[in-house]
């Protein structure tokens, strides 16, 4: 192709291209593949494929550098970038050395960033071969409402045209975090405040704590829930200038070692982590809703000799359960726990003896809900958790009343049938799960009422209780009346 009809070839795809590879980059964003920020990544263009698409999620102020050259056969490669709502944010043909394309792209706003790499002409074009795209992370701008990663750190200046530079940064729960202000140049006096998503300050400093200068450092700060925050650089008084702002993620970050940031877990989940005498628990949480029956099973991992232990507790960390061996060695078990409300509880993986105990190593810890247990039952059966109770009545037409519950073998339970109206003489019946009479009363509650007291259930599964009338000989067979039936757990 001769220069002049390569120029006019050129200026007709610049008024063409950028339209279909907009259309191209809306409706592919489902199908394209991520792309890391310090990464690279191969592909093949031809006529079968003229063109690949992938995303990279960008904050503002970040500098990504682009490279893409062509390894294989003729393929005359181009590059073109574009954000979530479709905007152009970078076309590149040739670079100053030859085919394909070398360039820095500073992200202008937070969000998604589509690459497409395609042959020049894409459809059109006739080259063919391999290409590798390379993306460099070279940093982030300080100007005013850049956002960092951890790890970052930028230059800025304060002065009385601008007393204070804002960053935002993403963390998720559970983060623990170090930002530091440290003068480099000036009088300045540094101060630091962050801010929540609700723009309330949930940090602040103005002199590093256990030291004689004026810089500002914020240590440890715990990040309660995931979101964005906002770094506010400023100064104490009316001193003025330059600094260097560092974000940086703290040892433990992430790996709930305290309560305040405890990670979050969900039914199905499992968890690893290690213990030792500088950690000696980590923490957990996750929602749940009354009535579920949840297993937490903590256990030992490949390393160490770790003796483990395991406590479910509310959301204000009151002990609701614990357990040391129930898994099998030295692992730890709660099996089918009843949560007794809506809410989020805690798991707190440890070792015996806490904090004075000698055992470390790595661990497993698992969460799983067990399947409602009546979901099989036939849609009119009457259930019962611990803690109802239920109204009743029998006489001729309705001898008996049939009532379900899930226990797990140790629960200690009690039954209560009391008589509220006319001459009946109640009857209890408990029956496991393959109907057989595991235990009854007549009239344990006194008055012709029934109870069935502390009776410890053998197994785990699913119980029938049967409210009647006494039948023997001794006594009328006839009676009717209402009732009031009771299911409680009692300690064991």
């Amino acid at each position: 192709m001769g220069d002049m009809t390569r120029v006019i070839y050129t200026l007709m795809l610049g008024l063409l291209l950028p339209l279909a590879s907009l259309a191209q980059a809306r409706d592919l964003p489902a199908d394209a593949a991520g792309i890391s920020q310090d990464g690279s990544i191969r592909g093949q263009l031809d006529d079968a494929n003229p063109r690949d698409v992938y995303f990279l999620d960008g904050l503002r102020g970040e500098v990504i550098g682009f490279e893409l050259s062509a390894i294989s056969g003729d393929l005359d490669p181009v590059l073109n970038v574009f954000d979530e709502t479709g905007e152009l944010a970078l076309w590149q043909d040739d670079s100053a050395g030859g085919l394909g394309a070398q360039t820095d792209l500073t992200i202008a706003r937070t969000g998604r960033y589509f690459i497409i790499v395609g042959r020049f002409g894409y459809q059109l074009g006739n080259s063919a071969g391999e290409y590798m795209l390379r993306l460099n992370r070279k940093g982030v701008l300080s100007e005013r409402g850049s956002t960092l990663r951890y790890g970052d750190s930028v230059i800025g200046t304060i002065s009385d045209v601008s007393p204070e530079v804002y960053y935002t940064f993403q963390a998720q729960q559970g983060d623990i975090l170090t930002i530091s202000m440290l003068r480099s140049s000036g009088s300045l006096d540094p101060y630091l405040q962050v801010v929540d998503g609700e723009r309330f300050v949930i940090a602040q400093n103005d002199d590093q704590t256990g030291t004689d200068t004026r810089n500002a450092q914020i240590d440890a700060l715990i990040i309660a829930r995931s979101g964005t925050y906002i770094i506010v650089a400023t100064r104490y008084d009316n001193s003025a200038g330059s600094f260097v702002l560092t974000l940086e993620e703290t040892v433990g970050s992430g790996s709930g070692s305290t309560r305040l940031a405890p990670l979050p877990l969900v039914y199905g989940e499992s968890a690893t982590g290690s213990l030792d005498n500088q950690q000696v628990a980590r923490y957990y949480s996750f929602a749940a809703q009354a009535g579920d029956l949840v297993t937490i099973d903590l256990e030992r991992g490949g390393s160490g000799d770790l003796d483990a232990y395991v406590t479910l507790a509310d959301s204000d960390f009151q002990l609701l359960i614990e357990d040391d061996d129930s898994g099998e060695g030295q692992n730890a078990r709660i099996a089918d726990y009843r949560i007794p409300a809506d809410g989020r509880y805690h798991i707190i993986a440890t070792r015996f003896e806490g904090a004075t105990g000698a055992t470390r190593g790595e661990y497993r810890l698992a969460l799983d809900r067990l399947d409602n247990p009546f979901s099989e039952l036939p849609p009119d059966t009457a259930t019962l958790r611990y803690g109802t109770s239920v109204t009743g009545e029998i006489n001729a037409d309705n001898p008996d009343d049939l009532y379900v519950f899930y226990g797990r073998a140790g629960e200690v339970v009690s039954i209560s049938m009391t008589r509220v109206d006319g001459n009946l003489d109640a009857y209890l019946e408990l029956l496991n799960n393959a109907q057989e009479v595991v235990a009854g009363n007549d009239d344990g509650g006194n008055n012709q009422n029934a109870l069935i007291a502390n009776y410890s259930l053998p197994t785990t599964g699913m119980y029938t209780i049967r409210a009647r009338r006494f039948s023997g000989s001794e006594g009328n067979p006839n009676t009717v009346g209402a009732y009031v039936l009771v299911l409680a757990e009692r300690g064991g």
